[in-house]
């Protein structure tokens, strides 16, 4: 879905002629790292160490570690004016910055010579809506969806509007991290905003930042119905996270690799290795050593296999650095030691009895269906075994709500009975 593009600089002296090449964000590279910016979140809970703050957006730029920036967060929709709110934290927020007169948009426009530098230096900078705080991001209906998409491509990508929080910047795409609420015209609000950016001559992109739990609660129907170009998946705060990556019966990276060769709409998706950047950016953290060796081995076995994305560069900065780590492990060959790397391991979080291998279907239970609403909550992890449609069926790893024999691909036929 999307070109590789080449910019180059040409420099002309009285004497010679020298030619410099920046190579362009190429999306459907496995070795890209994504790192949000702009909510300072190791300064959120480091008040008195403010030397780590996070920085302006160019200060991140100035090295070739990381490839793409998602700006967090656009907060609200539907503000005063009916225009979107964004909060940048200590960069710019209500009381560092001026809003636009009649709404509570931010002016953010000193920003502009920083993305553009970042983008000069071959990298994309995106726009993050939603975040963990929620904030208000929904829409009524695929209508009021698909007229907002315009109000974003003016304000933000390709457009023209009074009112651009980033002046003459234009920004390379659109994250979807949404956390809550429903999905109501997020997929209609994405098709129009796609619509756009193809008319365009400058490459856009649509990424989007789920929970590792298959499928997302907040954004799996939105990417079975849209092209995403990468999803950044949070393998953090939650079981299926990096820190039982060991544990077959909760990694499952092979889910998502799975869905993007089987389901999505852009079957060139890249699939990303979300991680906090620090013990405090969220549970689940794991080391730089550690992070690196899941890094290799993941990117050795899954051709979905795009980058990592880290939580944030406040943090990783604060963290020795963390930002390199991953990047010098993106770029690094991978050399198997053993034939065997990760074992499975018991569990017991599980609402579903586990039987024995067999080739009846005597006292094994039917498949059963999550229900937020019903509360009911059924998991399955590798092993177990149900009946389904009149044959037996075994989960390959941990699943939730993939149905036996659908395009998840997650259970093993063993025959009818």
């Amino acid at each position: 879905m999307a070109l590789v593009k080449h910019v180059v600089h040409v420099i002309v002296s009285a004497m010679f002629t020298i030619t410099s090449t920046v190579v362009a964000f190429d999306i459907l590279s496995n070795k890209n790292l994504a790192v949000y910016w702009g909510q300072n979140s190791y300064g959120a809970s480091h008040h008195n160490q403010k030397a780590t703050w996070q920085q302006r957006l160019a200060h991140y730029c100035e090295d070739s570690a990381i490839d793409v920036f998602p700006i967090a967060f656009l907060t609200s929709f539907y503000g005063e004016g009916d225009l979107p709110t964004i909060n940048l934290g200590n960069t710019c927020n209500s009381g560092n910055s001026a809003e636009f007169a009649g709404t509570q948009l931010l002016d953010c426009s000193f920003l502009a010579s920083d993305i553009e530098e970042c983008q000069a230096a071959g990298k994309i900078v995106t726009l993050s809506i939603g975040g963990a705080s929620g904030g208000s991001v929904g829409f009524q209906s695929d209508t009021q969806a698909t007229q907002y998409a315009q109000v974003i491509w003016d304000i933000f990508l390709g457009g023209t509007s009074s009112t651009r929080p980033f002046g003459t910047a234009v920004l390379d795409g659109i994250d979807m991290d949404i956390e809550s609420g429903s999905q109501t015209g997020y997929a209609a609000f994405l098709k129009a905003l796609r619509k756009l950016m193809d008319a365009n001559e400058k490459q856009f992109y649509l990424t989007a930042a789920p929970q590792c739990v298959f499928p997302d609660a907040n954004l799996g129907d939105t990417l079975n119905a849209v092209g995403f170009d990468a999803v950044y998946v949070q393998f953090y705060n939650n079981w299926c996270g990096l820190q039982n990556y060991n544990n077959s019966d909760a990694w499952n990276f092979g889910t998502w690799d799975n869905w993007a060769k089987t389901k999505s709409p852009n079957r060139d998706v890249k699939i990303y290795i979300g991680a906090s950047a620090s013990p405090s950016a969220g549970d689940g953290y794991v080391d730089s050593g550690t992070l690196s060796t899941i890094i290799q081995e993941t990117m050795a076995r899954y051709s979905s296999f795009g980058g990592v994305m880290l939580w944030d560069a406040s943090q990783a900065y604060a963290n020795n650095r963390y930002d390199e780590s991953a990047k010098n492990a993106l770029n690094q060959c991978y050399f198997p030691t053993t034939t065997a790397s990760r074992t499975a391991t018991s569990t017991t979080a599980t609402t579903v009895t586990t039987t024995s291998p067999s080739t009846s279907c005597t006292g094994i239970k039917y498949w059963r269906k999550s229900s937020i609403t019903a509360l009911i909550f059924v998991q399955y992890v590798k092993g177990d075994q149900v009946k389904h449609k009149g044959h037996l069926w075994m989960a390959k790893w941990w699943t939730q709500n993939d149905i036996p024999g659908g395009d998840a691909n997650a259970w093993l036929d063993e025959g009818s009975c």
